[in-house]
């Protein structure tokens, strides 16, 4: 069976305002991964706003991966552009489908909507390609007789040590290993992930699974030594949503890679962190975690439902620096509530921090379409979400990078938000400098 997998290219547009690469799309490699293990035959390609057209004639199945709902319209433009046989099955996954299948069914003209683990049912997907009797998998959504019909997801497994390794193959090298990417160092490095999902309620975040899981030091170690033999990196980084949650999984990660001599870097809590942890970390080649400190007012972590503390963040800050271990700070401006005097509480805060913060990235509130915020649109008084009255269709607006929209509150309150903005981003570049 002839398979293409189709996904977005997302641009990260970096403080210098130059677009650059993020992470490759593990999504579709994973499941290309399964495809071409079970015997198929199976292509990536990838969509850009301006090139969604491609030639999809002789593939059995197609599959559209909707990777973020900032790229839903990219997506649906090449979805409704391509040239497909009548008889290829066409299938959607991903982030925004898992949200609103639905909606994603509908819009995609799908055969079929998978909601739960697509490379523990893709192969099944593609056995009914001809009679689309679907009814035996799980996490899937169809229309059948004029209805659509759904099946619950299995609880996901805890362990994916036993998944192949990400099809990189199938990408241009240069989309999956940098040389600009690592803690700001030129090392040649590529993007890994050994997690899925994190457990913790965060409001402003679209993790998209809130049951974590793992790959265990044996599976992280394979891919490493795939990594450096094909592609000669010295480096990599973590991409998952929350690294360190389970602290005996990464000491069995960190004990397995270390004699690979490879610098790393990963994201994390700073309440999941300890100062002995943390030196396994550096010992085993980490040279960069990067916090999602998000705030410095301990109001609006409430309000966010991060729930940590200043407390909790300079501790982990300085049990990094005491490693030997570089602190990047996320902080995110603008959720309904900020005003000047939060954000005064978090330049007091960083200014605290000082030299023991290395880097700092400063991003815009954008209520992501998913999370706790975004569907609870009338509580928060947001605007120009998909729910609301005032919606243009334009997904794109969900970019979280350098986007200044007046999401909520009146025209003073965004008035306010602006200039807090303004006198935060000057505070981080003049103490700082300008970072990617």
């Amino acid at each position: 069976m002839n398979v293409a997998l189709l996904y977005p290219e997302v641009y990260d547009m970096a403080r210098f305002k130059e677009g650059r690469k993020e992470f490759p799309p593990f999504g579709v490699l994973y499941l290309a991964a399964a495809i071409r293990d079970a015997g198929h035959h199976v292509e990536i390609h990838k969509v850009t706003k301006s090139d969604p057209v491609h030639d999809l004639i002789g593939y059995d199945a197609i599959g559209f991966s909707l990777a973020s709902s900032a790229t839903y319209g990219i997506m649906l433009a090449a979805r409704r552009q391509a040239q497909i046989d009548d008889d290829a099955l066409v299938m959607v996954g991903g982030v925004h489908a898992n949200f609103y299948p639905g909606d994603t069914l509908r819009d995609f003209a799908a055969d079929i909507v998978s909601t739960g683990e697509s490379d523990e049912t893709i192969l099944q997907i593609l056995d009914h390609r001809h009679d689309h009797q679907f009814a035996s998998i799980p996490g899937v959504m169809w229309t059948e007789n004029g209805a659509v019909r759904s099946t619950r997801a299995l609880p996901v497994s805890k362990d994916i040590s036993h998944l192949p390794l990400p099809a990189r193959d199938l990408l241009d090298v240069d989309d999956f290993v940098m040389t600009d990417r690592l803690a700001g160092r030129e090392v040649r490095m590529a993007h890994t992930m050994f997690s899925r999902g994190c457990p913790f309620p965060c409001s402003f975040c679209a993790a998209g699974r809130t049951r974590i899981q793992y790959r265990n030091g044996d599976s992280a170690r394979r891919e490493l030594e795939h990594l450096v033999a094909q592609y000669d990196v010295a480096g990599f980084a973590i991409v998952d949503d929350n690294f360190i949650v389970n602290k005996v999984r990464v000491r069995d990660i960190c004990t397995k890679i270390a004699d690979l001599d490879l610098r790393w870097s990963a994201l994390s809590r700073v309440d999941t962190v300890d100062a002995a942890l943390l030196k396994d970390m550096a010992a085993s080649g980490c040279i960069e975690v990067k916090f999602g400190v998000e705030s410095g007012s301990e109001q609006l972590l409430r309000a966010m439902r991060k729930n940590t503390t200043r407390e909790q963040i300079t501790k982990a800050v300085r049990w990094s620096v005491d490693a030997g271990i570089g602190a990047k700070a996320f902080i995110i401006h603008g959720y309904p509530g900020e005003n000047l005097a939060t954000t005064h509480d978090t330049i007091d805060l960083l200014d605290k921090l000082g030299d023991e913060l290395a880097r700092v990235s400063l991003f815009r509130f954008v209520p992501l379409p998913g999370t706790q915020v975004y569907e609870n649109s009338l509580e928060f008084g947001l605007r120009g979400t998909h729910r609301s009255s005032d919606w243009d269709g334009d997904w794109e607006k969900f970019h979280i990078h350098h986007n200044d929209r007046h999401w909520w509150g009146s025209e003073r309150d965004f008035a306010e938000l602006q200039a807090a903005y303004a006198e935060l981003e000057t505070f981080i570049e003049e103490r700082w400098g300008l970072q990617k």
